[in-house]
């Protein structure tokens, strides 16, 4: 691969205008983890902000939702946003590290994520909550928004629990062991010609 390849900045921005929301975010892949976050959804800002950074993502999220019905929409649509600007980050794929693995420990809860950037959209959620809201995040819409971002970014995602009690350290240790595991995927390796497939295309 060559020198320029490796180089080249990996940015997107996505924004999405609907009756619903109204959303911008800006990404990138090479970051150290600065984030600028406002959805309207504190918790959900909160698990945005700890996944980037421990991806080490730069990531901005503004949304605008109309949260006085409820957090469905602006959940769903900052995911498809989300998942829409690593698609775009990505570009070709070339070079990537195609597959990434993560488990991440929060006190008792233990969360496991894997992912293969395929161009196939496929999400197994295994995570059993007991709480039904954190603030005004439902906690219902977690697995809701990992499957809108898996199909915008056309990547087969797995998240399991391994074990664990209490909801918001479930949650957290699901959205580190993503993060980590994205971080893996999209590694760039000097090693790998063109994508890492045998099909040529990703």
């Amino acid at each position: 691969m060559s020198t320029k390849a490796q180089t080249t900045a990996r940015r997107a921005q996505v924004s999405r205008k609907t009756k619903e929301t109204d959303i911008r975010i800006a990404l990138s892949l090479d970051g150290t983890g600065e984030t600028g976050i406002s959805t309207g959804i504190p918790f959900l800002d909160h698990m945005l902000d700890l996944f980037a950074r421990h991806g080490l993502f730069d990531l901005e999220v503004e949304c605008r939702g109309d949260l006085e019905i409820d957090d469905h929409h602006s959940i769903e649509d900052v995911a498809i946003c989300l998942g829409k600007a690593f698609l775009q980050a990505l570009g070709d794929k070339a070079g990537i590290a195609r597959y990434g693995m993560s488990m991440v420990p929060m006190d008792e809860a233990l969360c496991r994520a894997v992912v293969d950037l395929s161009g196939r959209f496929y999400l197994v959620y295994d995570v059993e909550t007991k709480r039904t809201r954190i603030g005004n995040f439902s906690v219902e819409l977690a697995e809701h928004f990992w499957r809108s971002f898996a199909e915008a970014l056309k990547c087969n995602l797995h998240i399991d629990l391994l074990r664990g009690r209490n909801t918001h350290h479930i949650l957290e240790a699901s959205f580190k062991a993503s993060a980590r595991a994205l971080r893996q995927a999209v590694e760039r390796d000097p090693r790998i010609r063109g994508v890492l497939s045998t099909k040529g295309t990703l």
